[in-house]
């Protein structure tokens, strides 16, 4: 009796689930035997590799670094972690995130909403600004120096800006209508600046750029053609860049 199924499931329904089963095992082993699996394999080796050699270790050890280089990047969190980035730079890392956002260390960030535990304006004007400046500069120019910069493409973003306008609280909050993104690098022209805000900052007033633009412009810098399309899971493809979007032409050209 106990291998009886149950009452609510027939020897239909069974069935169904069977044929499911093999369509997934079938999708799971045309994977496998792809050569997509094979270089997505053959990247999780190098990736293997990268963090387990003696250069990757290395590149953690900011103790290596001269005092005069630590001092110029700002002996703080975010200016330690713009150091780290080009020794993981040197040692072979193809791609770096830096991320600011720090609540869980409880230290002063971008997120100024203005009532703690967020930032205020002042504290942004007074610590976060200047402690960006100081480690973006130094990493450009640390970068230029070492004859990186060319190959390397330096972008600083975040998913919005900030209200125009003050909040109750002292601060400012989500705003996705409007807000700057910096390229550097890469075959980025340097020295200029693509659009402009309204006076206040609350929308575009000249030359918007979308989302997609950005993306196409950093495939375009990693020599990525940004008309290409890759395969979902099932064979469809999809865009690499929403379509109708291409790079930041004025950034190159």
């Amino acid at each position: 009796p106990d291998l009886l199924p149950p009452t609510s499931i027939g020897v239909a329904r069974l069935e169904r689930r069977q044929r499911m089963r093999a369509i997934v095992d079938e999708t799971v082993a045309q994977f496998e035997a792809s050569d997509d699996a094979r270089l997505m394999n053959d990247n999780f080796q190098a990736a293997y590799r990268l963090i387990t050699s003696p250069q990757a270790r290395r590149a953690f050890e900011l103790s290596e670094e001269s005092a005069a280089t630590r001092d110029r990047y700002g002996r703080n969190r975010f200016g330690q972690c713009c150091l780290l980035a080009r020794r993981l730079v040197e040692a072979g890392v193809r791609f770096v995130t830096i991320n600011t956002f720090l609540t869980v260390f409880d230290e002063i960030t971008w997120d100024i909403h203005g009532s703690k535990p967020f930032t205020s304006i002042e504290g942004m004007r007074d610590i976060v600004a200047p402690m960006y400046d100081q480690a973006y500069s130094a990493l450009l120019e640390d970068l230029h120096q070492r004859g990186m910069l060319d190959e390397t493409l330096v972008t600083c973003l975040a998913e919005f800006g900030r209200t125009p306008k003050v909040n109750p609280a002292g601060g400012r909050d989500h705003w996705p209508q409007c807000f700057t993104v910096s390229f550097a690098g890469g075959g980025v022209q340097g020295g200029r600046v693509i659009g402009a805000s309204d006076p206040i900052g609350a929308v575009p007033d000249d030359r918007p750029t979308a989302p997609p633009e950005v993306i196409a412009t950093i495939m375009h810098s990693l020599g990525l053609d940004v008309t290409s399309h890759l395969p979902g899971p099932s064979g469809r493809p999809f865009p690499l860049v929403d379509v109708g979007y291409g790079p930041i032409r004025e950034l190159f050209d």
